[in-house]
């Protein structure tokens, strides 16, 4: 199935990424430009990971930055409209316009602890539209299509309950390292736990 898998990653720009993370790359400074390499660091070990299991990794964001990193590791990028869902919709469509029978998903950016076994493991799983909800059960951290089929994402606030309610199938293996999206500081340590990617582990700070 992972043959016929391409994933979207939402990227925002750097300045408006990971608000509740400032201070957390220099130890409560709240340095912008720590945050923001913070924040890049998060979004290239998620897509790190990612580009291991699938066919293709698509990022949407129209962050310079962002777009030069991904473009060095071999990444393509595409901009999007605004709002996370409508830049969803449209990655998607260029994906399915390329395979009209291929499974789409959307990767949220903030996994840094990402393995790419338990990525392939929650896609293998998956028989049809599919999330997999974070680690409180109450967000999504991934969603795939059906092979064809619409990609319906709705994100935000209850997202677990809302992908459930159009359909789409929980994904409850044991993999915590996709469940374990990083808003917080607090989710940032559970993160380091598990074991972050390269570009994450280098830049926290001893404070």
């Amino acid at each position: 199935m992972r043959r016929q898998v391409d994933l979207v990653v939402p990227v925002k720009t750097l300045d408006r990424a990971k608000t509740r993370l400032l201070g957390a790359a220099d130890c409560g400074g709240g340095d912008p430009g720590a945050h923001a390499a913070l924040a890049l660091a998060l979004a290239l070990d998620t897509i790190t990971a990612a580009v291991k299991v699938v066919r293709n990794v698509v990022a949407v964001t129209s962050d310079p930055a962002v777009v030069a990193e991904l473009r060095a590791l071999g990444v393509e990028s595409v901009p999007g409209p605004d709002g996370l869902n409508p830049a969803l919709h449209h990655a998607a469509a260029l994906l399915r316009a390329r395979d009209p029978r291929s499974v789409v998903g959307a990767l949220q950016a903030d996994l840094p602890a990402l393995r790419a076994d338990e990525l392939a493991a929650a896609v293998d799983s998956a028989t049809g539209r599919a999330f997999c909800p974070d680690r409180q059960g109450t967000g999504t951290t991934l969603l795939l299509s059906a092979p064809g089929g619409d990609l319906d994402p709705r994100f935000g606030v209850g997202s677990a309950d809302a992908h459930t309610a159009s359909g789409a199938v929980a994904l409850l293996g044991p993999w915590p390292s996709l469940r374990t999206d990083v808003d917080t500081a607090e989710d940032l340590a559970l993160a380091a736990e598990l074991g972050l990617g390269s570009r994450t582990a280098a830049l926290l700070p001893v404070c």
